[in-house]
């Protein structure tokens, strides 16, 4: 068992998907599903016409969960792949839909719009990042 810890390492892109993955599932369950705000209801209104905030709650909370769940996998890059997937496509899909009901029947969600959309775009960075190398595979700083 400490062979096995000692062989583990820190990994920023998996805290990563833990850390927003646990806060993905949190936001669906608390924040939408068990008390949806109304701006967030109103700027969804295009979307919620066809999908009801109910099943939108629980695909954060899917989504959320997988993420977080892939981060806990060690060497497993194409399920941490999926993670951030996961953690995109929630958040890609209010920024539009934000920025829709923006540009036509709800102006004040152009700031929800933004915020969504630079997360989103966050997330695609972060996905493509590499980890540091381990301390003792780093040069010496002098």
């Amino acid at each position: 068992m400490w062979a096995a810890a000692a062989r583990w390492s820190f990994s920023h892109r998996r805290a990563f998907l833990i850390t927003v993955g646990a806060g993905w599932a949190l936001y669906g369950g608390l924040g939408i599903i068990g008390n949806p705000r109304y701006g967030t209801a109103r700027g969804l209104a295009d979307v919620t016409r066809y999908v009801p905030m109910d099943v939108l709650g629980w695909m954060w909370v899917a989504c959320g969960a997988v993420a977080a769940l892939a981060g806990l996998l060690v060497n497993c890059p194409r399920v941490q792949a999926l993670g951030y997937t996961l953690l995109a496509v929630p958040a890609g899909l209010w920024s539009g839909a934000f920025a829709a009901s923006a540009a036509t029947s709800y102006p004040e969600a152009v700031g929800s719009a933004c915020g969504w959309g630079a997360f989103t775009i966050g997330v695609v960075l972060v996905s493509g990042m590499d980890d540091p190398p381990p301390p003792y595979l780093r040069k010496d700083r002098r």
